[in-house]
């Protein structure tokens, strides 16, 4: 008897819900631009709303906090809700946060990964309620319910790194072997893998003929690495390199960091544990404010700048072909309104369990050469009346 009054409960609630929902839309038509309209498909939930869930890492880095707003602002042009959270570099947080998003009735999820393999079981939720997976600058690992992968060219970001090191020093004509470091990234981070293999890859030639020597022989990717990309622990951790196998008279020539975080510890280590006056190669990437204070007063040498706006430009674009009911490939998404390259990658991508069909743009070198022109004249980065730069973009 309790049992069908349960039943009758149960199918009470839900026939009022259907009812209560019978009057709402379910689909929305959102629009890309004044001339263009996409018919939203309401995927997960059939509540007449369009829901994105953007879930970034944390707010420590600045890059992330460009690429949440960026993407919050992309979607909300085109008239979808959007949930945006950090998740402060806790896997729990941001496992709590998606769930919150599922139930919230989100019909995309784009996710930047604290740990790309640790979502698994909470994408398995994700997938069964029918909810599309962007993974956002960095791979999700392991699991089937990855849909599509957006970010840069990662791999070419070290190539990048390197080939400024092999310049910088002139290694194709040296008669002379250099001293160079390597601070690595996150060892958690799957990106940092790719930077590191474009590094050491570009490299190696250089390291296995004597040019390049490594002093400290730290040279593999974990005993490089750098835990949540930590300026404090960059700086630490060549502070004790410099002050091991650097004395006083050996000259250090390039420390190869994999981030501009990281670059920023490697500095002040280098100001306050390095005796020798020679200008050490420093290498970086994101176009961190810091950072390009340092590049201006030569403290830096070079970081590799990803245009952020653009890779949100690319996730909002696929993301509302798969809510219209598409299934996105390089054909099937207006790229009428990008003026950079993207190119379409079904091959290289692989998370472990499927190959992950991928959008990639490609980065640039950014010097003292061409800050100005590549960062100010274009809009990214600008001056106030006091001469302090801020973003812009």
């Amino acid at each position: 008897m309790m049992k069908t009054k349960r039943l009758f409960a149960i199918s009470l609630l839900f026939f009022l819900i259907i009812a209560g929902c019978s009057s709402k839309k379910t689909n929305t038509d959102v629009g890309r631009n004044d001339t263009q309209k996409v018919k939203i498909e309401d995927t997960h939930s059939d509540d007449g709303r369009t829901v994105v869930g953007i879930s970034m890492p944390d707010m420590l880095l600045e890059r992330w906090n460009r690429d949440g707003l960026f993407l919050k602002e992309q979607f909300e042009k085109n008239d979808c809700e959007v949930i945006l959270r950090y998740a402060n570099n806790l896997i729990d947080t941001q496992v709590n946060d998606l769930r919150d998003m599922i139930n919230s009735g989100a019909d995309l999820l784009v996710i930047t990964a604290v740990d790309g393999a640790a979502l698994s079981d909470i994408l398995d939720e994700a997938a069964e309620a029918n909810i599309k997976i962007i993974a956002y600058d960095r791979l999700l690992m392991d699991t089937e319910a990855v849909d599509y992968y957006v970010s840069f060219d990662n791999y070419q970001v070290g190539v990048l790194q390197a080939n400024y090191v092999i310049d910088a020093l002139a290694l194709d004509s040296a008669e002379k072997t250099f001293n160079i470091e390597f601070v690595s990234g996150d060892p958690v981070d799957n990106n940092a893998r790719f930077f590191y293999g474009g590094a050491m890859d570009t490299l190696k030639p250089y390291i296995d003929s004597g040019t390049l020597n490594v002093m400290s022989n730290q040279t593999g990717f974990y005993e490089t690495s750098t835990a949540q990309w930590s300026t404090d622990l960059a700086q630490q951790r060549l502070q004790i390199i410099l002050n091991s196998y650097y004395p006083s008279g050996t000259i250090l020539d390039a420390v190869l960091c994999a981030n501009d975080s990281t670059a920023l510890g490697a500095a002040r280590a280098l100001e306050a544990d390095y005796s020798e006056k020679n200008p050490v190669v420093l290498t970086g990437q994101d176009g961190d404010i810091a950072n390009i204070y340092n590049i201006f007063d030569g403290v830096q040498s070079m970081t590799v700048f990803k245009a952020m706006d653009n890779e949100s430009v690319v996730t909002a674009d696929l993301g509302l072909a798969i809510l219209s009911g598409s299934k996105p490939d390089a054909d099937l998404i207006d790229t009428s309104n990008w003026d950079f390259s993207c190119d379409y990658n079904t091959t290289d991508y692989d998370n472990g369990v499927r190959v992950v069909s991928s959008y990639l743009l490609q980065p640039i070198t950014i010097t003292l050469d061409n800050i100005e022109e590549e960062l100010f004249d274009t809009g990214y980065y600008s001056r106030n009346s006091a001469g302090l730069i801020y973003a812009v973009k």
